[in-house]
C-alpha cells in the first residue's frame, strides 16, 4: 500500500473503535534498546513535539517536562509492552476444594487507547471455576494492570486477560468483563462524558447461560465496607 493510500486508510477509521489483532502489534526489534535509551529518544521527541507547540522549555515548570514523560511512558503507562514485567503467577492446589465460582470485581483499569495516546479509566470484574488448583486474589489485579499498561483497545484488553489467567489456572473457565471511560470519547471528538464501555469475554463454562447469568448477578451487588 502506498504511503499515501495508507494515510487514507488510516484516516478512513475516524474515530471508530477499531482493533487489528489479540496480540498487541510489537515490532521484532521492540526490545533490543535498553530502557535508558528508550528514555533518552523519546526525551528527544518530546522536546521537540512541546517546542512545535511554542511552549518555551525553558520555564521552570516545562523544562523538566520531556524527561518526566518519557521516564513515565517506559517505566510505567507503557510498562506492560516489556514481558520482563510480566507478574509471576503461582498457583496452588485447591486443597479445600472450593468448586464454586469465584469473582474478583471492580479491579481499578488504568490505560491508554491506542488510537489517541488518551487514558482509558474503568473497572474490569474477573471469575474463574478452578479445575484443580487456584490463584492469589492480588495476582489478578496484577495480570489487569499488566495488560492494561500499553497502548490498547479494550476489547484486546479483555481477551488478553481471559487468555493469560486461562493459562494460568490450566482452565478455559475464566470470564472478564470491563467497564470504562475512553478519554477518546469523553475529551475530545464528540465529548460524551456520559458514556461508558463495556466489553466481555467468557470462556468454557461461562458460555452457558446460567454460569454467565450468575457471575452477572455477582458483579452488580453492591459491596460496601464502611471504615476501610
Amino acid at each position: 500500500m502506498k504511503e499515501n493510500n495508507l494515510a487514507k486508510h488510516i484516516d478512513n477509521f475516524g474515530d471508530d473503535h477499531v482493533g487489528s489483532s489479540t496480540e498487541t502489534p510489537l515490532r521484532i526489534d521492540a526490545f533490543e534498546l535498553s530502557d535508558d535509551e528508550k528514555i533518552s529518544i523519546i526525551e528527544e521527541n518530546m522536546r521537540n513535539i512541546l517546542h512545535t507547540l511554542g511552549l518555551d522549555l525553558t520555564d521552570d515548570s516545562l523544562k523538566g517536562t520531556p524527561k518526566r514523560v518519557a521516564k513515565a511512558y517506559v517505566n510505567e503507562i507503557f510498562g506492560g509492552l516489556n514481558p520482563i514485567k510480566k507478574p509471576v503467577s503461582s498457583t496452588f492446589e485447591n486443597k479445600y476444594q472450593y468448586n464454586e465460582m469465584l469473582v474478583e470485581k471492580n479491579i481499578t483499569v488504568y490505560s491508554t487507547c491506542e488510537h489517541h495516546l488518551l487514558p482509558i479509566v474503568g473497572k474490569a470484574h474477573i471469575a474463574y471455576i478452578s479445575n484443580g488448583t487456584v490463584v492469589g486474589l492480588s495476582k489478578m489485579n496484577r495480570i489487569v494492570d499488566y495488560f492494561s499498561k500499553r497502548p490498547q483497545v479494550q476489547e484486546r484488553l479483555t481477551m488478553q486477560v481471559v487468555k493469560e489467567l486461562q493459562s494460568v489456572l490450566n482452565t478455559n473457565d475464566v470470564a472478564c468483563v470491563i467497564d470504562a471511560k475512553h478519554l477518546c470519547v469523553n475529551s475530545r471528538g464528540i465529548k460524551d462524558t456520559g458514556c461508558s464501555t463495556i466489553t466481555s469475554e467468557f470462556g468454557g463454562a461461562f458460555k452457558k447461560p446460567e454460569v454467565r447469568e450468575e457471575f452477572l448477578k455477582y458483579i452488580q451487588l453492591e459491596t460496601s465496607f464502611e471504615g476501610l
